[in-house]
């Protein structure tokens, strides 16, 4: 929960917005501005004071006791220009609220922490256990030191300025290590521990039996991802005590499921008891993964017999592909949730031209493995294979990376060994058609005219269909140097069915600086004209020009019946 504190009417305004914004998020705390501080301090995550930083200085510092548990508090001044991370960038997530608080606010996000500054991701930030000595190892990379990064198991961190080797270290391990001077050491998720246990098994020998199993195979606790059982034993109390302790989910799956796992210990025990011959080696290893510690079974002081049996698996670490549109070209239709993958992946692969366009947003340490036009399945492998060495990549198209771009040939070579993300993007089909108006208003279709991966006489099928149709028609790759007949020849077939004065819009560049734009008709049209970078959009029977916008009418019943604006309260949800 995020506590919201104002002391004027104009904080209390910006407060109010901030609310509306996030209801379910956000508490706001009235009364005198110090007891309101206190008791938001002590009930919340996060804090955003609608004061003077000075103010805020004073009243949160004889509450401060460790920043890694202390919410994270950020000021806003009220005028409502800047959000400023004051307390906990990182451990209290104070850094990411300013933006967000910002983003609502229309206000500038002040942010100090240093890696931040320069854009590189802080070693406390990455969503691992993080041991060792956090502030020397920063610091070395913000100076440019060399720092090493040793890599025990495989894991898709965000990009880090590493080299092979350095006078600091980081290490990715699940191993319990002694930690050098000028060390952080990453606890990567990369353990399961299967447990059986027999109904009424105490929580104390539950944990006792998995913590012992691991610091004996000389693993660390911190590394540990989930307690995996059989369905039967998903209430159990020992077992979901144990893992509430141990700060990890119970995950469960069915006896078949375990029963076709192949096991080195099965027993004739579980198979009465539960329907299958193992629990705890098949739980661990039923989505793969190395067996680090056979089936043992708990110790009871009294010497009665066990309760609980546990094994301990190692899963590798998934490389993450996330297949990423760029959007038009204006940096301002670039999406958010892009920026962020780009910003996460360690490994970029790119047209070298769509590098250029986001080079600036990547983190130092970004690896990018750029090619030039007509590469476009070999890029696709790339991608694939650096994932596959658990990295996480960012594979990046323009306008949506699932239209005419990089997302098919992607996940053709992919398989389930890897996760896959798709972040969308403004196509150009969109970003023409905002410029033109509203020529996609009804039922519309995209064909691209480019026949070096399509034969012809598919694509001409497609644009009979659609003229027959009555659809409008975006073209996308509608004329380059060697390809200069198709574009006249598919509009030949258009004209069969649609009038000479049909509206045609033209988009050159949509949304870049060199933007240009034209809205002519059927006949008029000269292909001539018309590149590799330009959008073609031909309208339908009823597209019409008005006030030299392109509009194509919804066309629903309802709109013709409309003689007012009365038919605007049926629109629909969308």
């Amino acid at each position: 929960m995020i506590g919201l504190i104002s002391a004027t009417a104009a904080g209390a305004a910006a407060r109010d917005r901030l609310a509306a914004a996030w209801p379910d998020r956000t508490r706001v705390y009235e009364g005198p501005v110090a007891d309101a501080v206190r008791a938001a301090f002590a009930q919340c995550e996060q804090l955003v004071c609608f004061l003077a930083t000075g103010a805020v200085v004073r009243l949160v510092a004889p509450l401060l006791e460790d920043k890694a548990a202390d919410p994270g508090v950020v000021c806003v001044d009220e005028g409502g220009r800047f959000a400023v991370s004051l307390v906990g960038g990182h451990g209290g997530g104070a850094n990411d609220l300013a933006r967000e608080v910002a983003e609502v606010l229309g206000a500038a996000p002040v942010v100090t922490t240093a890696t931040d500054a320069v854009g590189l991701a802080g070693l406390d930030t990455l969503g691992l256990p993080v041991e060792g000595d956090v502030a020397a190892v920063s610091r070395a990379l913000l100076d440019g030191e060399a720092v090493a990064l040793r890599a025990e198991v495989a894991w898709p961190l965000p990009p880090l300025p590493v080299a092979d080797e350095g006078a600091c270290t980081i290490r990715l391990t699940d191993r319990l290590v002694e930690r050098a001077g000028r060390e952080v050491v990453l606890r990567p998720p990369t353990l399961v521990v299967g447990v059986g246990a027999s109904k009424g098994a105490p929580v104390e020998e539950v944990l006792a039996l998995v913590e012992g199993a691991l610091r004996e195979a000389g693993l660390s606790a911190a590394s540990l991802a989930e307690l995996a059982t059989v369905d039967a034993k998903a209430d159990e109390p020992g077992i979901v005590a144990a893992a509430e302790r141990l700060g990890v989910p119970v995950v469960t799956y069915s006896a078949a499921e375990l029963a076709a796992v192949e096991v080195p210990h099965p027993s004739d025990a579980p198979l009465a008891a539960v329907g299958t011959p193992s629990v705890a080696e098949a739980a661990a290893l039923v989505r793969g993964g190395e067996l680090l510690v056979p089936k043992r079974k708990s110790e009871r002081a009294d010497g009665r017999p066990a309760m609980a049996t546990c094994a301990v698996v190692r899963r590798p670490g998934r490389g993450r592909l996330a297949v990423v549109g760029l959007g038009p070209g204006a940096r301002d239709l670039l999406t958010p949730r892009a920026k962020a993958e780009l910003r996460r992946a360690s490994v970029l692969v790119g047209l070298d031209q769509y590098v250029d366009q986001i080079r600036d947003l990547l983190r130092p340490g970004t690896r990018v493995l750029e090619s030039g036009l007509g590469a476009e399945e070999e890029r696709a492998r790339t991608a694939v294979e650096e994932a596959r060495k658990g990295r996480a990549v960012a594979l990046i198209g323009s306008g949506d990376a699932g239209v005419y771009a990089m997302a098919s040939p992607a996940l053709a070579e992919a398989s389930d060994d890897i996760d896959v993300v798709g972040v969308p993007g403004v196509t150009a089909a969109l970003a023409a058609g905002a410029i033109l108006g509203a020529p996609l208003g009804h039922d519309h279709v995209s064909i691209s005219l480019s026949d070096l991966h399509t034969p012809w006489e598919v694509i001409e099928r497609r644009v009979r269909a659609a003229a027959e149709a009555d659809l409008v028609v975006t073209f996308y790759n509608p004329r380059s140097r060697g390809r200069d007949w198709q574009l006249p020849k598919a509009l030949a077939i258009l004209a069969e069915h649609r009038a000479p004065a049909t509206p045609v819009g033209v988009v050159r560049n949509a949304s870049r600086p060199d933007e240009s734009s034209r809205l002519t008709t059927l006949a008029a049209l000269d292909p001539a004209a018309v590149d590799m970078m330009t959008v073609v959009t031909v309208g339908n029977t009823a597209t019409r020009e008005v006030a030299g916008r392109m509009v194509t009418p919804r066309g629903y019943r309802w709109q013709a019946a409309s003689t007012s604006g009365s038919a605007a309260g049926q629109e629909e949800s969308r």
